[in-house]
């Protein structure tokens, strides 16, 4: 499912914005030099967003952000929290107090009312009296907040400030995502990444609406949990990594610092416990949960396949349990994944085994199963979610297993590899990533519905897609970002926009359209040849 190799551009990021020169927000001649004026470019259409909004309906007379502009936000601690953070990113770049206010008229307001947003959707509408953001969910309300950022000019999310002008095109946009699940999994295993690392791809999620936080914990190079009951898991298990760098591995603390940051930002963190294959960290850590009693030594390469837990024996239960019950003890999110894939070194009757006697653990401290798709080929437990990562040349056979357990009852979370896996190279010449699924530039990574994509799954058993990112070869943040972006805003408008609004030649130059953003943020991208990037 992932496989070897390199190193690539570094990066920063950032949050804040700029100065509008001009005191007043009503556009008026003689007040100040007219360059101001002359340069004021048009704001961006209610539509040129991404996600793609799920309708738009345009018209009505701008909004200009002003000294005087206020965030209005309701009586409630939530959506004070979401108007801090709105005001945060633009007070840097605009200059701005942009007081924080449950009062008064006009600015920009954030309001919960009864409606129908469910729980995520939202209602923006702007004209030349502010902009409201209305939903039914603090979700809501934060992802209306990402739109509106999108809607702003991009040196808005800079740090110092900037001439500006601050405008919002009029009109309404009403939104609501296609799929509650809308993910990006960090694989911390092969090489370890620190809690602000971690926390800066959290914001670069946020901003494209995505709600799932899929971390992948364990796995042959590294065990990144603190465990209590199994303490050698982190202490041993977690000290390299690929190559045989240093490791590391996440306190109680520090993983719990990740779930606040990632729920202060709408994203459900999903931990990932692989078994019982990918489990060489652990296999190395403790003798006894090898069928020989004999810890094999900790491994810094890329195979896959060749570890196993002992499945007959009873300790592995034992271990089992102690780890999910502590991990599910430190995580409020609904899922606990067990991983599940290339156990190659397990008999298909000793997988079977181990699942029927994993899942009921999951659920027994109150967590939803996650499996990579591989789990349908045991008994899939009522409720469990399949992550599909075959391809698009997986053989029908192994299509069909999926199929059936969809069919069957079995939630779908599409993440095919040649399409949507981010750890994939570009082009041969890439200098990081992998290709043993092939080559994905950004067209084919955008270009494919998940709602058709697996022959004979209903539609209906889709909960939704998520973009893993495998780091055999990434170490930095800057490695991340470069293999991230611009696939990223595809996976995430696949997630959240209506399958009528997916069109490559449009979606284009709305990627196109984001690059100056990225650069305001300081983040790394691939210029693929494929999208029209602004030449200046």
């Amino acid at each position: 499912m992932r496989r070897t190799h390199s190193t690539t551009p570094r990066t920063t990021r950032v949050l804040g914005s700029l100065l509008l020169v001009a005191a007043a927000g009503v556009f008026t001649l003689g007040a100040a030099p007219a360059a101001p004026a002359a340069r004021t470019a048009a704001p961006t259409p209610l539509d040129q967003v991404i996600p793609a909004p799920a309708s738009v309906t345009h018209g009505g007379t701008p909004y200009r952000l002003t000294r005087a502009t206020g965030v209005r936000v309701d009586d409630s601690a939530e959506v004070r929290r979401i108007g801090a953070y709105l005001a945060g990113i633009l007070r840097p770049s605009t200059g701005y107090p942009l007081a924080l206010t449950d009062h008064g008229t006009g600015g920009i307001r954030l309001h919960l009312a009864p409606g129908d947003f469910g729980a995520e959707g939202y209602r923006l509408h702007s004209d030349a009296g502010g902009v409201t953001i209305t939903a039914s969910a603090p979700a809501g309300l934060f992802h209306g907040v990402q739109t509106l950022r999108q809607l702003l000019p991009p040196a808005v999310e800079k740090k110092t400030a900037q001439p500006g002008p601050w405008q919002i095109a009029g009109g309404t946009v009403q939104d609501r995502p296609r799929y509650s699940y809308r993910g990006a999994m960090l694989d911390v295993s092969r090489h370890f990444l620190t809690v602000d690392q971690v926390k800066r791809y959290i914001d670069q999620l946020a901003l494209y609406k995505l709600n799932e936080l899929h971390l992948h914990l364990s796995d042959d190079q590294g065990w990144r949990i603190a465990i209590d009951s199994w303490p050698r898991l982190a202490a041993y298990g977690g000290s390299t990594e690929v190559g045989g760098g240093p490791g590391g591995y996440y306190t109680k603390a520090q993983y719990q610092e990740i779930v606040r940051y990632a729920a202060s930002r709408y994203l459900e963190v999903v931990p990932e416990i692989d078994m019982p294959g990918h489990t060489n960290a652990a296999l190395a850590s403790y003798a006894e949960l090898n069928c020989d009693g004999t810890a094999p030594p900790l491994y810094t390469g890329t195979k896959v396949g060749f570890s196993s837990l002992c499945v007959p024996k009873q300790v592995t239960y034992d271990f089992a349990d102690d780890v999910i019950r502590e991990l599910a003890a430190l995580t409020p999110g609904r899922y606990l994944h067990i991983g599940g894939d290339e156990a190659h070194s397990t008999s298909h009757a000793d997988y079977v085994a181990f699942m029927d006697r994993v899942q009921p653990i999951v659920a027994k401290y109150g967590k939803t199963v996650i499996g990579w798709h591989q789990l349908t080929g045991a008994h899939p437990v009522p409720g469990a979610l399949a992550q599909y990562w075959g391809l698009d040349s997986t053989s029908a056979a192994e299509k069909d297993q999926v199929a059936k357990a969809a069919r069957n009852g079995t939630g779908l979370i599409l993440s095919p590899a040649d399409r949507i896996y981010l750890d994939m190279k570009y082009t041969k010449d890439t200098r990081l990533g992998l290709d043993w699924a092939g080559l994905v530039e950004v067209r084919r990574s955008y270009d494919w519905n998940p709602g058709d994509y697996l022959p004979g799954a209903p539609a209906s058993a889709v909960r939704g897609v998520e973009a893993p990112m495998w780091s055999e070869t990434l170490k930095e943040s800057a490695d991340i970002e470069y293999m991230a972006f611009p696939r990223l805003p595809g996976a995430a408008e696949l997630g959240w926009s209506p399958a009528a609004t997916h069109d490559w030649d449009t979606y284009k130059v709305r990627l196109a359209a984001q690059a100056p953003r990225w650069d305001a943020l300081g983040i790394t991208y691939y210029r693929s040849p494929q999208v029209p990037w602004p030449t200046n």
